[in-house]
This record gives C-alpha cells, structure tokens and sequence, in this order.
C-alpha cells in the first residue's frame, strides 16, 4: 500500500510542502513519482517519516536529522523503539487528563501521585535528545544549534534554508572574482550573521572552521559545488581572506 503525498503529510501533521522540500533536500525521497509528477510514499519512507518526526519532537535540525539517519551505526529499530515509548507516555498523559475532565464533571477529582505528566514527557524527550547528543554531536554550537531549531517549525526550517541557499548562489555568481574583494567580503559577513541568527553565534574562529570543513568534508564540498564547480573552495577562500582582514582590523 502506498500513500499520496497529502495523506503521508497528514498522517505526521505536515504539509505536502514540507515533504517536497524533504525530497529537495535528500531528507525524505518519495518511493515513486508518476509520470504526472505525483508523489507516492510505501511503507519503507513511511518508518523514515517516523523517525524524522521523532528527532523533529526531540529537537533536532533538518540537517541534523540527516546526518544522524545517514550514519552508518544508526540504528532504526532503537530509534522506532525511543518514538514508540514516547508515544505511549503521551498516550497515558491524554489518558490522564480524559480521567481528571470527567473526574471534574462528576465532582469525585483523585489527584493520584502515579500519573502520567507533560513533565514525564519532556525528561523522556531529554532523555532521548541526549543520547543521540552524546553519540552524534558534543559541541556548545551542535548543543545551542539543537536548541534553536526546537523551536522552529517546519514552514521556518524551509525558509531558513531558501535563504541560506540563496546566499550560496550568490557564492556560486561570483566564482572568478577577487575572494577579498568587497562583493564577497559582504557575503561572508551575510552568512555569518545567518548562522549566528538561526543556528548559533558564529564567532571568527568558528567561522574559520567552516572554511576549512567546506573544502574537507567531502559531504559539505559536494553540496556546495552543487551550485557551481569549485564553490566550496571559492568560499572557503572567501572566508580566509575575511578572516585575514579582521584580523588587520583589530
């Protein structure tokens, strides 16, 4: 059996757009798109929207869902095993508070110590989050980063990377001229002041680091070079010469 989009989206309380941007982002990629463009989804990316939306619950960027599901030693069944208890503490806390509203119609409230509360609920959630922190990230950036993007939704999540992505563009549109030059100087002071925005303060140093990781980390050099040839090195550069110049400043 195998679900439209629509009804894939609704099952998780999504919208179809959010599962076309999983899709653009490699996310979430549909099990089977018609000729009409129509996006089916089987039981396989149906478990994988499960645990998207668990690490989702838990606090999780996009991009940090990614690489923890793409990690060779993730273990889905844990991961199904985790959503699953959470699901069930949820359950009883809705089941709890059925009782107390009908306790309260009847007059007979027992405020009994055993139940299930939204406390319960979120010291699993930490719980959880804290495991996977431990095991996929343990930098103060990964930790703020994490924090942030729980708060976000999805509809903002996409618009955080529409616009991280038009800046790469921009990267990409200026491949030949000087890195130092101020066109690009100006870039770089845009996405750092993305970064700290959205995901964490990003210091110089910090920024530094990226500029070395975009060119090192073959995931970062290939999305990058995805919008032009030699785009991750050309920021990498950029970022380099900007640094180099700050430091003059000072």
């Amino acid at each position: 059996m195998k679900l439209s989009i629509s009804q894939a989206a609704g099952l998780f309380g999504l919208s179809a757009r959010a599962l076309r941007y999983y899709d653009e982002i490699g996310l979430l990629k549909p099990s089977e798109t018609a000729g009409s463009g129509y996006r089916y989804y089987d039981e396989t990316a149906v478990q994988a929207l499960q645990q998207i939306a668990f690490y989702r619950e838990l606090g999780f960027s996009l991009k940090d869902i990614a690489d923890i599901m793409s990690s060779p030693d993730f273990d889905r069944q844990a991961a199904l095993r985790q959503h699953l208890e959470l699901l069930k503490l949820k359950k009883r806390q809705l089941e709890t508070l059925i009782e107390l509203v009908d306790q309260t119609l009847k007059g007979e409230i027992n405020m009994e110590q055993d139940k299930v509360t939204a406390a319960d609920i979120e010291a699993a959630k930490k719980k959880y989050a804290a495991e996977a922190a431990q095991k996929w990230g343990k930098t103060d950036a990964w930790a703020e980063s994490r924090r942030r993007h729980s708060t976000y939704d999805t509809e903002k999540e996409i618009r955080i990377e529409l616009e991280a992505q038009e800046i790469m563009r921009a990267f990409a549109s200026n491949i030949g001229k000087d890195p130092a030059c101020d066109e690009v100087r100006a870039l770089v002071e845009r996405w750092k002041e993305h970064i700290s925005k959205y995901h964490y303060d990003c210091s110089n140093e910090i920024l530094s680091c990226l500029g070395s990781m975009y060119v090192s980390d073959e995931r970062f050099a290939r999305a990058l070079d995805g919008y032009a040839k030699g785009n991750a090195q050309f920021i990498s550069d950029a970022i380099a010469s900007y640094i180099k110049s700050s430091e003059v400043e000072e």
